[in-house]
C-alpha cells in the first residue's frame, strides 16, 4: 500500500521545491499528501546541518540573520548561508555535497540589515542540460554556479559572476547590497537591490535588471525613480547649505526593490514590489507621489517595459516598502496579484491591469509634515480586507506604572492615527516599519480562495533632528538607530516603541497568524502567533503573539507550516480553524520562511527550517539546518 501511495502522490504532488516562494509566482502552496492533519504530530527530527556562518554583531561587524528558504530540486537540497556560502546538501541525511564560498569578509557594510541573505535561484540550460544556481551576495555580485560541482560557471559574465554596483552610481556604493534571491523567467535573470536609504538623499540608484542567463549579458533596465526631477537647488551633498545652487544635478535615489520579484512565466511578467526613494523620512527633494516607487509593478520581462504600476503608499516618509513577495494566483477565478503591506493593508489586483479586484479607496489623512516636504493629502486604503493590524496608537502597559513611564517617554510627540507625518518633536508611526505583514509575505490556498499570513503590532518612534543638532545626537543615542541624511536639513532616529519591560508598547497581540478569504475579503480566523520570552509569567502573555519575521506555507492537507517568532519554535496549524496540531523547540529561532520536498531517493517528505535568529530581534544567534519528517515512512 505505501508502494501505491507513493507512485499516485508523486504523479499529482509537486516533490521539488524550485523557487523561493515554492512557485515563481510566490504561492507557496504544495499537494504533497503524505504528512496529514491526523498524522503531523509525529514528525521527529530527521537532520541537523551546521553551516559554520553567524556573526553575533561585536567589535563593530553586522550582526548575522539566517533567513534562507532553501531549494529542492534534481534530488538536492542547496542552502544558502548569511554569509553567501551556498551548500548542496543530501536531503535524507543533510550532509554536504559540496560548498560554493564567494569569500564575503564579515566586517563588509551592510545597508540596513544584518548580514541575511534569503535564498538562491535555479535555471537549467536547454542545451546543455546543465543547471545552475545564482547568487547575489552582500558586495553586490550575481554568480552563476554549476548544480553538480559547486565550481562558477565561467561563461556568464565576467568569469562566472557580474558586478552589480556598475551603473548605480559610485556614491554610497558599499550601502548597495543583494538579500534575496534573483528572479528567473524563461533566459532572464531579474534582480533589484538593497540600499541604505536613510544614509543620505543622493542614494545609488534602485535599477531593476535583467541578465542573459546562460552569458550575463545586460539584456534590459528599468528605473523605478525615472520620473523624479534631478536637483538642482536647495541640496549640499556635505550638509552645510541646502539652498546654495549645484552645478551639477543630483538625483534622489533608491525606490529599490529589495523583495523577492515574482513572474509570471506563461504570460511574460514580472511583478516588482518597490521601495520609498531616499531618504525614508523627507521627501522634499522628490515631489509629487513618486509614482513608480512604493508600488507593485508590473513589466514585460523580454524588454522591461512598464505594463502598470498600482501605488500603495504616496510620497512615503513612513519607511512603508512593500516588503513581501507578491503572490500570483487565481482569486474567484480571476488572474490576481496579492500585495501584502508594512501597514497591515492586503490589496488584491488583477493581474493583467493592475485595477482592484476588491474595493480600494482613497482617503483624507493628516498633513502637513516639515516645512518644503509637501505630502499627499490622500491615501489608498482597501475596503476589503479590513486592515490586518490597527491603525491607530494608543500606548499600552502591562501595569499603571509601565503605562506611566512609556507615557512620559512618549511626551511631546506626534501621535494618531496611520500616516501620521514625520516631524522634528518626534512621531509615533504606526504600523511601524516592522510592522503588518513585513517581508515574511504569505502563502495562498487556491482551493478555498485563503490568504495565510503572518503580521507584526509594533510602533515606531521617529524623530528628524536639524542638521546642526546631529553630532550630539550621535553622542546622545549611541547605541540606536541614528542616521546622517546627507543633503537634508535633517537626520534622523528611530527606535521601537517598547515598555518598560521590553514590551511593544501598544495592545496586544503583537504577533498574529491571519486566514483571509479573498473571494469575500473577510476573515476566517485569526490567532496569536508565539509569546514574547520577556512576558514573564502573566497568565495571559500566551495570548499576546510575538514580533515574528519568516514566512509560511500551506498544504492541501490542511496544515500551515511556520516559524518566525522569538520563541524558537516551528508550528504546524489547521488551515481550517488556526489550530495548533504539532510544535517543537528549535536550535535558535527560525527566522526564515520554512519549505517542504519529497525525497526522490526515499520517498520521504520533509519540513525543513533554517534556524539561525536574527541579531538585534533573537536571542543568540544560530547556524542550523532542521529536517523533520515522519518515522519509518520509506518507498
Amino acid at each position: 500500500m505505501l508502494l501505491l501511495s507513493f507512485l499516485v502522490l508523486s504523479s499529482t504532488g509537486d516533490t521539488d521545491w524550485t523557487a523561493y516562494g515554492h512557485d515563481s509566482g510566490g504561492m507557496r502552496y504544495v499537494r504533497e499528501s503524505q504528512i496529514t492533519k491526523s498524522n503531523v504530530a509525529d514528525l521527529k527530527l530527521a537532520w541537523n546541518f551546521h553551516t559554520g556562518d553567524l556573526s553575533d554583531g561585536e567589535n563593530d561587524r553586522p550582526g548575522s540573520s539566517f533567513e534562507c528558504t532553501p531549494l529542492y530540486v534534481d534530488g538536492t537540497l542547496y542552502v544558502v548561508s548569511c554569509f553567501n556560502r551556498v551548500f548542496a546538501l543530501n536531503p535524507d541525511t543533510g550532509i554536504a555535497k559540496w560548498k560554493f564560498d564567494p569569500k564575503i569578509p564579515k566586517n563588509w557594510p551592510i545597508a540596513d540589515e544584518p548580514f541575511a541573505c534569503r535564498g538562491v535561484s535555479t535555471w537549467k540550460d536547454p542545451a546543455s542540460g546543465r543547471r545552475r544556481i545564482f547568487l547575489a551576495t552582500h558586495d553586490a555580485r550575481l554568480i552563476a554556479i554549476d548544480s553538480a560541482t559547486g565550481k562558477k560557471i565561467e561563461s556568464f559574465g565576467d568569469e562566472g559572476e557580474i558586478e552589480l554596483r556598475d551603473g548605480i552610481g559610485t556614491r554610497y556604493h558599499v550601502h548597495y547590497n543583494e538579500t534575496s534571491a534573483p528572479c528567473v523567467i524563461g533566459r532572464l535573470v531579474v534582480i533589484g537591490s538593497s540600499i541604505g536609504d536613510n544614509k543620505a538623499v543622493d542614494m545609488p540608484s534602485g535599477l531593476v535588471r535583467a541578465f542573459d542567463a546562460k552569458t550575463g549579458e545586460l539584456r534590459w533596465s528599468w528605473d523605478p525613480i525615472a520620473g523624479l526631477p534631478p536637483i538642482t537647488k536647495g541640496f549640499d551633498p556635505e550638509g552645510a547649505d541646502y539652498f546654495r545652487k549645484l552645478a551639477q544635478p543630483v538625483r534622489t535615489g533608491a525606490g529599490n526593490a529589495w523583495a523577492t520579484i515574482s513572474a509570471d512565466l506563461e504570460r511574460d511578467m514580472v511583478f516588482v514590489p518597490t521601495g520609498s526613494p531616499s531618504p525614508d523620512f523627507y521627501g522634499a527633494f522628490r515631489p509629487g507621489n513618486n509614482e513608480d516607487a512604493n508600488s507593485l509593478v508590473a513589466l514585460k520581462a523580454d524588454t522591461g517595459e512598464k505594463v502598470w504600476s498600482f501605488q500603495v503608499v504616496h510620497h512615503d516618509v513612513w519607511d512603508y516598502d512593500v516588503p513581501a513577495q507578491p503572490i500570483l494566483a487565481d482569486v474567484a477565478g480571476r488572474p490576481a496579484v496579492i500585495v501584502m503591506t508594512k501597514m497591515g493593508f492586503v490589496f488584491v489586483l488583477d493581474r493583467l491591469t493592475g485595477k482592484p479586484i476588491l474595493p480600494v479607496e482613497e482617503r483624507a489623512v493628516t498633513t502637513p509634515g516639515v516645512p518644503n516636504d509637501t505630502l499627499s493629502p490622500t491615501q489608498p486604503f482597501p475596503i476589503l480586507p479590513k486592515p490586518l493590524v490597527p491603525t491607530k496608537f494608543e500606548p499600552w502597559g502591562v501595569s499603571k506604572s509601565s503605562l506611566d513611564a512609556l507615557k512620559s517617554s512618549l511626551a511631546g510627540s506626534r501621535q494618531g492615527g496611520i500616516f501620521t507625518p514625520e516631524s522634528t518633536e518626534g512621531t509615533v508611526i504606526y504600523p511601524g516599519n516592522l510592522g503588518g505583514t513585513n517581508w515574511s509575505g504569505g502563502c495562498y490556498d487556491p482551493t478555498t480562495n485563503t490568504l495565510f499570513t503572518n503580521t507584526n503590532n509594533l510602533p515606531t518612534f521617529v524623530q528628524l533632528i536639524p542638521r546642526d543638532k546631529l553630532d550630539q545626537a550621535f553622542k546622545d543615542y549611541r547605541g540606536h538607530d541614528v542616521n546622517s541624511m546627507y543633503g537634508a536639513p535633517y537626520g534622523m532616529r528611530r527606535d521601537s516603541v517598547l515598555s518598560p519591560e521590553h514590551l511593544p508598547g501598544c495592545k496586544p497581540p503583537w504577533g498574529v497568524l491571519h486566514a483571509i478569504d479573498l473571494k469575500s475579503g473577510q476573515a476566517r480566523w485569526q490567532v496569536p502567533l508565539g509569546f514574547m520570552r520577556d512576558a514573564g509569567d502573566s497568565p495571559r502573555s500566551r495570548e499576546w503573539g510575538c514580533v515574528n519575521l519568516g514566512g509560511s506555507f500551506a498544504t492541501s492537507t490542511g496544515l500551515v507550516f511556520i516559524a518566525a517568532t522569538m520563541d524558537a519554535r516551528l508550528r504546524a496549524f489547521d488551515s481550517g480553524t488556526g489550530g495548533i496540531l504539532w510544535e517543537t523547540t528549535l536550535p535558535a529561532d527560525g527566522n526564515a520562511a520554512p519549505m517542504t520536498f519529497r525525497s526522490a531517493k526515499t520517498g520521504k517528505q520533509y519540513i525543513v527550517q533554517c534556524a539561525g535568529g536574527r541579531q538585534g530581534l533573537s536571542g543568540a544567534v544560530g547556524d542550523s539546518v532542521v529536517a523533520y519528517a515522519l518515522p519509518g515512512f520509506s518507498h
